[in-house]
């Protein structure tokens, strides 16, 4: 599966960006992979293709930073795509 192009770091606005919309699976996708507890290693190679022996501390900050944005989603921004809908 390919992801779309992605930021060292994730959003940190109090709103849902364009980026988050975009990558919307790949929270979902990092969700799923802490759920299951596994290791942020093998989650970089397998979401970003990044490979955290070559490059930990970038591999580790692009996954924590996702991985901290796709909790938000779950606990606040998913608030703001209701707002959105109520919208249309």
């Amino acid at each position: 599966m390919t992801i779309p192009p992605f930021e060292d770091r994730a959003p940190a606005d109090d709103r849902i960006t364009a980026y988050d919309e975009r990558h919307f699976v790949t929270y979902l996708r990092i969700l799923d992979a802490a759920q299951e507890g596994a290791d942020w290693t093998d989650v970089a190679a397998l979401v970003f293709g990044l490979d955290a022996a070559a490059e930990p501390e970038r591999a580790q900050q692009v996954h924590d930073s996702h991985l901290a944005r796709a909790r938000w989603m779950t606990e606040r921004g998913y608030k703001h795509l209701l707002d959105k809908s109520r919208e249309r």
